[in-house]
């Protein structure tokens, strides 16, 4: 299990980082690259979340890769906290209000719309989503 997680994480924290190398803070200071990299990580892990536990019935080490490893390392609550207090600090009080207030909403929106792609997904042959769900 922790190598399902570490190895998940350094992927993620790697895909993270070059989201983060090819975006640029927007020239209000505003923290493009950390939403993008939160609100799409919001959504793949509602989407993935949902496929795994509707859908499949994976073994423990590929949800634990994939959601704890892989999207715990790729999004960053910790980065946004951060960056939110130094835009406070550098008196862009309302950029740092406007930033977590735009993280938040489209992180929340974000995360019921990978939960509502992954129940509209295809089902496989052999039976529908709701059959699955009922055995």
């Amino acid at each position: 299990m922790l190598l399902a997680v570490a190895s998940g994480g350094a992927l993620g924290a790697l895909a993270r980082y070059g989201v983060e190398l090819g975006g640029d803070v927007g020239r209000d200071g505003f923290q493009w690259p950390t939403v993008v990299v939160n609100v799409s990580g919001a959504f793949l892990l509602g989407l993935v979340y949902t496929l795994l536990a509707e859908r499949v019935r994976p073994t423990p080490y590929l949800r634990a890769f994939l959601t704890i490893g892989f999207l715990g390392a790729y999004t960053t609550f910790s980065t946004w906290t951060v960056e939110a207090v130094l835009l406070v600090r550098d008196g862009a009080v309302w950029m740092a209000a406007t930033y977590a207030i735009v993280t938040m909403a489209a992180g929340l929106l974000s995360v019921f719309g990978g939960v509502a792609a992954g129940r509209a997904w295809p089902a496989r042959a052999g039976g529908s989503h709701e059959t699955r769900r009922r055995r």
